[in-house]
């Protein structure tokens, strides 16, 4: 549990950051936006254990932004993506966005004392994809390797997938959802993830 925690904090580190610069590489956006969010948690601390749900709208105001959430949809949902009706993709990016602010909002403060390592980066000039390499090294235990997949868009960079030690979130997602839809259907899967997001659902996804 502690490892998927340390992969949420590490997409909302990425995205609590200032807008990208002209100029800027991915990898001077993860460092910038690193700092920002580490600092902004320190700052609130007291306040975030009053009200936990000032947390939750710092995600919701500040991490959205940089995500491709419906790249990150289209690919969780495989096959099933092109099966489902507009309406259903769109409460599906709804609820599975939901689900990653109150993954994120859950597991943030218990990390900010994290020491994010950024390793060697080099892109070519007309890159539209690239791998932002970084190690957190907890107080006790090993350096976690967590690498950001990010992808050019008119508005920027994006990230549409961050792995953990060679293991995709987007990946792992797509296993479990795609269990789900077989078994019941794309309508129940996500009937399920607005029944958590409402805090009404026992299931853990």
């Amino acid at each position: 549990m502690k490892r998927y925690l340390t992969v949420v904090l590490s997409l909302a580190l990425l995205a609590f950051g200032p807008p990208v610069l002209p100029g800027q590489s991915p990898q001077d956006l993860v460092h910038a936006t690193s700092t920002r969010m580490l600092t902004k948690i320190r700052q609130e601390k007291t306040l975030i254990e009053q009200e936990p749900g000032r947390l939750y709208e710092l995600v919701s105001e500040i991490v959205l932004p940089h995500f491709d959430f419906e790249r990150m949809g289209r690919w969780t949902l495989g096959k099933y993506w092109q099966r489902a009706t507009l309406e259903q993709r769109d409460q599906f990016i709804n609820e599975f966005r939901s689900l990653l602010v109150r993954k994120y909002g859950s597991a943030l403060a218990d990390y900010s004392d994290e020491e994010i390592v950024y390793l060697p980066f080099t892109m070519d000039e007309n890159d539209t994809r690239v791998t932002v390499h970084t190690e957190i090294k907890p107080a006790n235990g090993m350096p976690v390797h967590i690498a950001y997949r990010l992808h050019h868009t008119g508005s920027g960079w994006k990230v549409h997938d961050v792995s953990i030690e060679g293991i995709s979130l987007v990946t792992n997602y797509r296993t479990s959802f795609t269990s789900k839809i077989r078994q019941e259907g794309l309508e129940q899967l996500i009937r399920q993830l607005a029944a958590i997001n409402k805090g009404a659902g026992t299931t853990d996804s």
